[in-house]
């Protein structure tokens, strides 16, 4: 696996939501934060963007907003409009529901009759729910918002998906559940992806793209269980050891034994959620022989060892 589907794959800790939501004018929503990433795709008409502390930003057809923090923002017909409540669908983590019914109660206004008949704006509203206790840097240094321009020509794939989420969702057929599904699986990789190309030389990106830490980032995700050193490592690029430990240091913040074992741990963090293997064999799919050094290695990490934090966590 690549670094970006290992970040990504670490982070999340449920199924992905989505509703679409029609607008009249004048229209003006507060959305609140939460445990995840947010995201807004217009499909038709237009929007403004109106986050604390900013002025307002216009958003076209097209356009795709990210939060990958999950803060709390605006999004209005009008940059002066008020601002009433609008929850999102929280994902269900039994069943991956990729379309939620919004159900507004009578006490508010329906977002679908906000006007006497002015213009008409439709989104794809969602969110991706990640798991906070030790993001990977690369998720983690991520601007609080991420404003993707439907420009002719740039991130054809990005395109290509916000196209065939719209069909999805304009004309459900058999499978749309399914399809919708991978579909914003594929959105959130393209979204990452297209934030990677525009600022590559922003936080992750330049260790990603650094022709030395960059091969040595990748061989450690493919086999994080194989005993690496930074020799070997930095020869991976022909740099010596003293040359490839600064840089690596310099460029992702910690040295490369101390970011493998940091990324072996969250690894096991993951299996002891998501699995019942024995600890054993969790060991050993990590790179660690002794269960005894996995387990003094992950309580320096965690605060707490392995099986309890299955017990605090949870597992199948």
């Amino acid at each position: 696996m690549d670094v970006l589907s290992d970040a990504v794959g670490a982070a999340r800790t449920g199924h992905p939501t989505s509703y679409r939501v029609e607008f009249r004018a004048p229209w003006g929503r507060r959305f609140p934060s939460v445990p995840g990433a947010g995201f807004h795709v217009v499909l038709e008409g237009s929007a403004w963007l109106i986050g604390p502390g900013a002025e307002p930003v216009a958003v076209g057809v097209g356009d795709v907003v990210l939060f990958p923090h999950g803060h709390a923002h605006g999004m209005a017909g009008h940059p002066d409009a008020p601002l009433l409540p609008m929850a999102y669908v929280l994902p269900d983590d039994t069943r991956p529901t990729a379309q939620a019914t919004v159900h507004v109660g009578p006490d508010q206004e329906s977002p679908d009759h906000e006007g006497p008949g002015g213009p008409v704006t439709v989104m794809l509203c969602g969110l991706y729910r990640f798991a906070r206790e030790r993001p990977h840097p690369l998720l983690r240094d991520l601007p609080d918002v991420i404003h993707l321009p439907a420009q002719l020509g740039r991130h054809p794939g990005l395109r290509a998906t916000v196209d065939l989420l719209a069909t999805e969702l304009d004309a459900p057929r058999a499978g749309s559940s399914a399809a919708i599904t991978a579909l914003l699986d594929l959105l959130l990789v393209h979204l990452l992806r297209a934030r990677l190309d525009d600022d590559p030389a922003a936080g992750w990106g330049s260790a990603l793209a650094d022709p030395i830490v960059g091969p040595a980032l990748r061989a450690m995700h493919d086999e994080p269980a194989k005993p690496w050193t930074v020799r070997e490592l930095g020869g991976l690029a022909g740099a010596s050891r003293a040359a490839f430990a600064r840089r690596f240091k310099r460029l992702v913040g910690q040295g490369p034994l101390g970011y493998l074992t940091w990324w072996r741990m969250t690894l096991a963090a993951d299996l002891l959620r998501r699995s019942d293997a024995p600890l054993a064999v969790v060991s050993r799919q990590i790179g660690y022989t002794s269960e005894y050094a996995f387990a003094n290695a992950f309580r320096r990490e965690y605060g707490t060892s392995p099986g309890r934090y299955r017990v605090l966590r949870g597992s199948p």
